[in-house]
């Protein structure tokens, strides 16, 4: 019976719209985010005692109240913001010049230099062949790079930014 749903499924309210419209907004108790951990913080280290808190990333500005942009405006001010930004920056600046001058003397070399880039290297493969499959080549090293350089250094202090800020424009919206 290929393209039956399964029976449950008409039953029951799917996880788009469980979650979906009515809370404007607002952490609602059967958020799925609501009481999830990020990778080991705040969890049990084996002596019973929750681990140490995620500092707050608007350091003794926490208790003060705004409205949701100047919350914003204050997180983007912070230095732990700051220090993200820098990090993606410190990657992409260098990454992003490298690569594009890699490219860009593939480019110029293919139109100046024909009769090198004709040269057999083996077979009917030359050295064109092989410079366009480094392209393919660089630009996946590129993005794993990239993506490997954002789970190690940046997402999990974006991460806390994330949260603290929603944890403060839950509690503006909530006064």
């Amino acid at each position: 019976m290929l393209g039956a749903w399964p029976k449950w499924s008409a039953d029951k309210e799917s996880s788009v719209e469980k979650y979906d419209g009515g809370g404007g907004g607002r952490v609602r108790p059967d958020d799925p985010w609501y009481d999830a951990l990020a990778s080991g913080w705040g969890e049990l280290d084996g002596t019973t005692a929750p681990a140490a808190a995620v500092p707050h990333a608007r350091g003794e500005s926490a208790g003060r109240t705004g409205t949701a942009a100047e919350i914003y405006l204050e997180v983007q001010r912070s230095p732990a913001f700051q220090e993200v930004r820098s990090r993606y920056r410190r990657f992409v600046f260098p990454g992003v010049a490298v690569f594009f001058s890699w490219y860009l003397a593939y480019v110029v070399t293919a139109t100046t230099a024909p009769d090198l880039m004709a040269r057999p290297v083996a077979g009917a493969v030359n050295i064109a062949m092989l410079a366009g499959l480094g392209q393919f080549l660089s630009t996946f090293l590129l993005t794993w790079a990239y993506a490997r350089h954002a789970r190690l250094r940046r997402d999990r202090a974006a991460l806390e930014l994330r949260w603290n800020t929603q944890e403060e424009l839950t509690r503006e919206s909530e006064r």
